[in-house]
């Protein structure tokens, strides 16, 4: 089963960034979207982590950034989002949530 990597940022604001581990390392480009997940791996690796930790920390968060297909289904599940609010680039998911 392939893991995620999650990072919780506190400072002013609880910012929860969620990664597919197989993403980490990769830079995805699309003709609209650009993210470089090995120049900016320190925002998404924190601690390797299981579905209901990420679950946890999304119950209460002011920005979330899941990239990849598993991470970002978790925050359509919870309902945080629509199929219809998820970015792609090529053919990964990506996800960005504020709550204002």
């Amino acid at each position: 089963m392939m893991a995620m990597f999650m990072k919780v940022h506190k400072n002013d604001h609880k910012i929860v960034a969620v990664c597919d581990e197989d993403l980490i390392g990769k830079v995805l480009e699309s003709k609209e979207l650009y993210l470089d997940l090995d120049r900016y791996r320190g925002f998404y690796v924190g601690e390797k982590t299981k579905v209901s930790k990420v679950k946890e920390e999304l119950r209460e968060f002011d920005s979330a950034n899941l990239v990849g297909r598993r991470s970002v289904a978790i925050a359509i599940d919870l309902g945080l989002a629509g199929r219809k609010d998820v970015m792609y680039i090529k053919t990964t998911p990506y996800i960005q949530i504020y709550r204002l």
